[in-house]
């Protein structure tokens, strides 16, 4: 949980050593056998697959940005590295500022790429977690697809090597009834939807 909610069910509170705080307690991690990952840029949104074509979870997204847009089309999933460290790397990615070093950053949930890195086939892309919960959705990222450290996380344990990955630009997507008619894909979406080491340079 971000910050701004911690503070938001606990007003008043000081957060000193011995307090009792309140906190968010999710559901059960939703589970099974993942055939694709869709990944909606304008919708900012990921949405994760059944073999049978059921959906399994959605999770709110950042997915690149106008200055460093994500990949397009479709992809695979290489491999997941969990607690990766993160290597940045100017002269093959993305310059922040004037630093033109090569950085080894520790892992950890402050690591600019979070808990999880879900390497794709394309190189230097991928799906991973956040320090910035709060950021999700509110501000760009260097062209992979972002997800809060807590999302990314469950969304690891249902992934494997060669899941398919899509990346789609419609902002609306139907899905075809019985009578032919259009109707929106999130009439389709399930009561409880889950809202909710690799060494070469990377985006975040």
């Amino acid at each position: 949980m971000g910050i701004d909610l911690l503070k938001a069910l606990n007003p008043g509170a000081a957060f000193a050593a011995g307090e009792t705080i309140s906190v968010a307690m999710p559901g059960a991690p939703c589970s099974g056998e993942m055939k694709r990952i869709e990944a909606h840029r304008q919708l900012g949104q990921v949405m994760a697959f059944a073999e049978d074509g059921s959906l399994l979870a959605v999770y709110p997204a950042t997915i690149g940005s106008k200055e460093s847009p994500s990949p397009t089309g479709m992809h695979r999933v290489k491999g997941v590295a969990r607690m990766p460290t993160y290597t940045y790397n100017p002269k093959i990615n993305f310059q922040q500022g004037n630093n033109t070093k090569i950085l080894k950053l520790p892992s950890g949930p402050n690591n600019p790429v979070g808990t999880v890195w879900i390497d794709l086939t394309d190189p230097t892309y991928g799906i991973h977690g956040t320090p910035n919960p709060e950021l999700i959705g509110n501000a760009g990222s260097h062209g992979c697809v972002r997800l809060t450290n807590w999302d990314v996380e469950e969304l690891a344990g249902m992934v494997k090597p060669s899941v398919v990955v899509k990346f789609v630009d419609r902002s609306l997507i139907a899905a075809q009834t019985t009578d032919n008619r259009q109707e929106p894909f999130w009439r389709r979406l399930p009561l409880r939807c889950c809202l909710s080491n690799i060494e070469t340079g990377r985006r975040f």
